[in-house]
Order: structure tokens, then C-alpha cells, then sequence
């Protein structure tokens, strides 16, 4: 009876010490850029870079670099095609095999206003070549994304967000990302922005802080 209890014992805390181990029991961060770099009055270039991490400074998940052409229809409706690269790691502190992509996308954007809220809507078709464990395979996804924001002051103003993934094949509902934060504009160029958010997969939901700079300019 000693032994049954002793291995139960054992067995609770090898189970309690492996969840606090995984990555749904941690706080991620993600750090952020984002650039737009206007060419004329109708075409713009679209730059961005992640690093990703499963813990806040530790356990790197993913980087991802992404480079777009966007050209305007008008004051409310645009639309950009781009190519990025990412990489990442599969698993949580453990040795797990690495991802490579290649994805081309295709974004729609259309923004309006309601009363002091700005909302944005992103239709994204996105083809994702990946590379894993020696076998390429090639994943389609159709993404929306509404972001909402409102101003607080001059300089200051709260945002929230909810993106949806839908694959062409599989499990129809891949992903929803929900998150809400801050934006600080320190000039015309330049913002800040942190927030957090929940990433919901189909076994897990993964917390992340995001801390990110936005980078305007204008060449035209």
C-alpha cells in the first residue's frame, strides 16, 4: 500500500511538473514591427518582423519578415500583395523539429468609421509552402481580421482586435486571436503600441503580451 501510494505520489508530481511545463501554462511575448513607407499617392510599401517567444524573453517560437505592395483605391479601400518568410520552433522546451515557410498573400482593407470608433477590416488569402521534417505541403488560408480603435487624447488610444482562420481543408476553424491594448503616438511617423491577447488552437489557448513599433513615412 506504501509503494501504491508512493507512485501515485510520484506520478502527481511528474504530471504537475510537465503542465507547468507546457506552453499553454506560460506568458509568451511578441515584439513588433510594422512599416508603411508611402511611394505616391497610390502605392505604398509594406514591411514587418516578429520574434516570437513562448516565454516573455526566453523559448523562441517564431520570426517572421514580411514585405508588400499596397496600392490605395481610395481614403477607405486598399489592397496589398506580399511575400513572407517565417521559421519557428514546433514545440515548448523540449528539442522539436524546425518549420520553414514561404507564403505569398493578398490582403483587402477597408476601414470606416463609427462615430469616434475607427474600424478596420482585413480579408487575407494566404498560401503558406512549408518545409517540416523533409516533407514540403502546401496550406491555404482565408483570414479576417476586425480591428477596432479609439482615441483617448491626442496621443493616446485603446485598440481591440479579433482574427478568425479558416483552412480550405481539415478542421475548418484553425485559430482565433482576440486581444485588446494601448497605441501612443510619439510623433507623425512613429507609434508605439503593447497589448495582450489569447491565441485559441484546437487543444490549446496561448497568452501573449505584444509590444510592437509602428513606422510611417513618406517619400512621395
Amino acid at each position: 500500500m506504501k509503494r501504491i501510494s508512493f507512485l501515485l505520489l510520484l506520478t502527481l508530481f511528474f504530471s504537475k511538473a510537465q503542465a507547468q511545463k507546457s506552453a499553454e501554462n506560460k506568458l509568451g511575448a511578441w515584439y513588433m514591427y510594422n512599416g508603411t513607407h508611402k511611394l505616391s499617392d497610390k502605392y505604398s510599401i509594406q514591411t514587418m518582423a516578429h520574434f516570437r517567444y513562448f516565454e516573455v524573453t526566453s523559448q523562441f517560437q517564431q520570426e517572421i519578415y514580411r514585405l508588400g505592395v499596397n496600392y490605395a483605391f481610395n481614403k477607405k479601400t486598399n489592397f496589398t500583395i506580399g511575400v513572407s518568410y517565417a521559421s519557428g520552433d514546433l514545440a515548448y522546451d523540449i528539442p522539436s523539429i524546425h518549420l520553414y515557410e514561404w507564403r505569398l498573400y493578398e490582403d483587402l482593407n477597408v476601414t470606416s468609421n463609427w462615430q469616434k470608433f475607427k474600424a478596420r477590416h482585413r480579408f487575407r488569402l494566404e498560401h503558406r509552402f512549408t518545409h517540416r521534417d523533409f516533407i514540403d505541403e502546401t496550406i491555404n488560408w482565408f483570414r479576417y481580421d476586425l480591428n477596432l480603435n479609439y482615441p483617448l487624447s491626442k496621443n493616446w488610444s485603446v485598440y481591440a482586435f479579433n482574427e478568425i482562420f479558416l483552412n480550405f481543408k481539415g478542421n475548418v476553424i484553425g485559430q482565433n486571436w482576440t486581444g485588446a491594448g494601448f497605441i501612443h503616438k510619439i510623433d507623425k511617423n512613429l507609434k508605439f503600441k503593447i497589448g495582450y491577447f489569447q491565441i485559441k488552437q484546437d487543444t490549446n489557448t496561448l497568452k501573449r503580451i505584444r509590444l510592437g513599433v509602428l513606422l510611417n513615412t513618406d517619400f512621395f
